[in-house]
């Protein structure tokens, strides 16, 4: 059975390799891309670096030699086609929801051989998950807008509002579809947080703030504007966690302890030039 197992695996998304990492199953990936290593630095070691699922590169996947390719959402149709024309065993991901990252989790780990591992992966996630629910489900719930693109603006991944709903907040906007900015201003939302795809944790806040028109709005006035950088938000994995209790830390810092990836915005005055601080 172990032969029919792939040993070599490109990973095109960020995910797929935190996902085989936390299943002990890393040294299978013989290729990934720069932002794989940005999420799971001891890729970088010893391993091809490749265009990711979006700009995927026949010829960059083929010298890896791979018995598997792990792609996810977002997709181009030449991307696609470059991926198919490398000629191996392809596995795509299209993740929307919790429970699709339950799913993309028992994949992976059921393709390489670790599906027990894999469940214990899933049934730790979700248990964190219902201990912060819990901790919250008596608590005020402040409405959150969170957003992963900021021109245009656009709101988080469905994962993330339901994340929000588990740390005690009120998800604003549609999850995963573009909104306007004056919309978010009438909305007037408690907390509001940026986690740019591929910013990493340097989204501009307080400049946000001032091209947007949003100084008056009750979170900037509240100083409850938030940066947590995109891997722990955007990345459908395990990693989602840090995430979470970034969320939770923001949503009720009354309940829950300040976290070293939460940056908050500090707007010191009108008359003076804006810094941020970082919550240790």
């Amino acid at each position: 059975m172990e032969s029919y197992l792939p040993r070599r695996i490109v990973c095109l998304q960020p995910s797929a390799t935190a996902i085989l990492r936390d299943l002990g199953e890393l040294d299978r990936v013989v290729a990934c891309t720069r932002y794989c290593v940005d999420i799971c630095p001891e890729a970088a070691q010893g391993r091809l670096i490749v265009s990711d699922s979006w700009t995927a590169d026949t010829s960059q996947i083929q010298r890896a030699k791979p018995e598997l390719v792990i792609a996810a959402v977002p997709y181009q149709e030449k991307a696609v086609n470059e991926i198919l024309r490398a000629g191996c065993r392809f596995l795509g991901l299209a993740p929307r929801t919790l429970d699709d990252i339950y799913g993309d989790i028992a994949a992976i780990g059921g393709v390489v051989g670790a599906s027990p591992r894999a469940g214990v992966l899933i049934e730790q996630m979700q248990r964190e998950i219902e201990s912060v629910r819990a901790k919250t489900s008596q608590m005020p719930r402040p409405r959150v807008f969170c957003e992963e693109w900021g021109k245009p603006v656009i709101a988080s991944q469905p994962w993330v509002a339901e994340l929000v709903e588990a740390a005690g907040g009120s998800f604003l906007g549609e999850p995963g579809k573009q909104i306007e900015t004056e919309t978010i201003r009438r909305a007037d939302p408690d907390v509001l947080v940026a986690a740019w795809c591929g910013a990493g944790d340097r989204v501009p806040l307080e400049k946000l703030v001032q091209t947007r028109g949003w100084a008056e709005m009750k979170a900037v006035k509240a100083q409850r504007v938030y940066c947590i950088p995109d891997e722990f938000l955007n990345t459908p994995a395990p990693t989602l966690l840090r995430g979470l209790r970034a969320l939770a830390a923001a949503i009720h810092p009354e309940l829950f302890p300040p976290c070293e990836c939460l940056r908050c915005i500090r707007l010191l005055s009108s008359s003076l030039p804006p810094s941020s601080r970082v919550i240790k």
